[in-house]
């Protein structure tokens, strides 16, 4: 993670409007200090929050005797936070960063099983949960389950609105399948027990190029924008490049984002035609806005660039059309590649709403420059602190982005991922044919989708930026 850069004195006296800086720090309440001050200096929704303005305390006394009203770090860094769960259901902290900077590469404890959980028909309490897919290498990978199976009880206990966070939080905890009768989650005796460990997850899920009709297309399932993986989404790219592919369908059904960095670089190499043009829009709050906007205005936007950070080139396809695989679990980066790939190429999106994610946020650590720099604490928080756009200052999409051609997944046929008669890659590939005899029926019974295992994990679904642009000589 690259160091954050503010000066000292910016935010000693930018921040707080304070009359000087002789004694500003003296007595700080460690760690609340950080949380109060990285706040009032970056988080987006600062100005709808009145204890974090400027003037709001005239000495590093006065904050300190507010500060020292709070039990913890974690309790002050909540209270500051804009209609938490409502409006910043995102913004999150961290007694150890290492943990953090874990969950942001994709390196979290696992057991292998990545699901999706729905209500059960007419109930508003009942839960069961589905597979969606196996992480090679994991306890599940050797275990009788798979893609598709259903599940309504861990432990014996049936799934319920208030009992399935706690249910599936545990290290070890054994699943009770279940079968899909005509729309009805049936018992049906087998169960599986599993074990979570440290896992680093690969986020190029499946790769592959198909040759259907005479049209050559690409397949990618990719999880999650974790930029420790940049290379080998290049490579598969590269591979499909070498096969000629005219069409990608891009799987992000169950990406819940990541890097900013990682989205355009591979909205460059869908494309590849647009190299040094804007691909995204950055706002910070006003004030950091303003500082920006008058002395590095190109910090507030993402290019699109034919290389990756290191220099290596990168595997364009030039395309003018992609279709994109979706659900409700489609979130943040990954809504921010259909948007910001909109005003450029035809953007086919199949399948479900996204989760309607358009906001990012940053690391800061508990340091005099907010950099990971201190050895003393382990602190860090993920604020939000920008929001995303496309060129055309379009980013209104809270609601989620509705699909092209509305097509939920099927219970009864979820279908094997990279299969042509997955129902999803089905249509889309009748789309890139023009064929109507692989087009899936609707599902005959659908289900409100409630949560998914990334969402369950702290940071599991998230957009962020990997360092925040150079703020030195930012004055009140």
């Amino acid at each position: 993670m690259k160091k954050i850069c503010i000066f000292l004195v910016s935010l000693l006296i930018g921040v707080f409007l304070f009359p000087s800086c002789e004694d500003q720090d003296d007595n700080a309440v460690p760690v609340s200090d950080f949380v109060y001050k990285g706040l009032n200096l970056y988080y987006l929704w600062k100005g709808q929050v009145p204890v974090l303005a400027d003037n709001r305390f005239g000495n590093q006394g006065e904050l300190n005797n507010f500060l020292k009203g709070f039990s913890s770090p974690e309790s002050l860094f909540n209270s500051l936070l804009y209609q938490r769960g409502v409006v910043d259901k995102w913004s999150v902290i961290f007694s150890d960063y290492r943990v953090l900077e874990n969950a942001l590469q994709g390196v979290s404890t696992s057991n292998g099983v990545e699901f999706g959980l729905r209500l059960k028909p007419g109930s508003e309490t009942d839960v069961f949960g589905y597979v969606r897919y196996i992480l090679p290498g994991t306890d599940a990978a050797t275990e009788d389950i798979e893609r598709g199976d259903l599940f309504y009880a861990v432990n014996g206990t049936p799934l319920t609105v208030s009992n399935y966070q706690s249910l599936l939080s545990s290290t070890t905890y054994t699943l009770n399948l279940a079968d899909y009768n005509g729309g009805n989650i049936t018992p049906n005796g087998r169960s599986v027990t599993l074990t979570r460990a440290e896992y680093a997850e690969n986020p190029v899920y499946f790769s592959n190029t198909y040759t259907v009709d005479g049209q050559t297309f690409g397949y990618l399932m990719y999880n999650g924008f974790f930029s420790g993986y940049n290379g080998e989404l290049n490579a598969a790219f590269g591979q499909m490049k070498s096969q000629n592919v005219t069409d990608l369908v891009l799987d992000l059904r169950y990406n819940g984002g990541g890097s900013v960095r990682t989205a355009t670089y591979l909205a460059s190499m869908i494309t590849g035609q647009f190299n040094g043009q804007i691909f995204a829009k950055q706002q910070y709050n006003s004030r950091l806005q303003a500082f920006y906007e008058s002395n590095n205005p190109a910090a507030l936007q993402e290019l699109f660039t034919s290389q990756l950070q290191g220099g290596e080139a990168i595997n364009s396809l030039n395309l003018n059309r992609v279709y994109i695989l979706t659900t409700r679990s489609t979130a943040s980066a990954s809504e921010l590649i259909i948007n910001c790939l909109k005003p450029y190429i035809d953007v086919v999106v199949i399948g479900d709403t996204t989760t309607g994610k358009n906001v990012g946020s940053v690391t800061l650590y508990d340091s005099d420059n907010f950099g990971r720099n201190n050895t003393e604490s382990f602190y860090a928080m993920q604020p939000i602190v920008v929001r995303t756009l496309n060129k055309n200052n379009f980013g209104d999409y809270s609601q989620g982005i509705e699909p092209t051609v509305a097509l939920p997944e099927d219970m009864g046929n979820l279908g094997e991922i990279g299969s042509t008669t997955e129902p999803l890659f089905a249509k889309a590939i009748s789309l890139i044919t023009g064929s109507g005899r692989r087009a899936p029926r609707q599902p005959e019974k659908t289900f409100r989708h409630l949560d998914d295992s990334r969402n369950l994990r702290r940071f599991g679904s998230e957009m962020y930026i990997e360092a925040l642009p150079d703020a030195a000589g930012l004055n009140p």
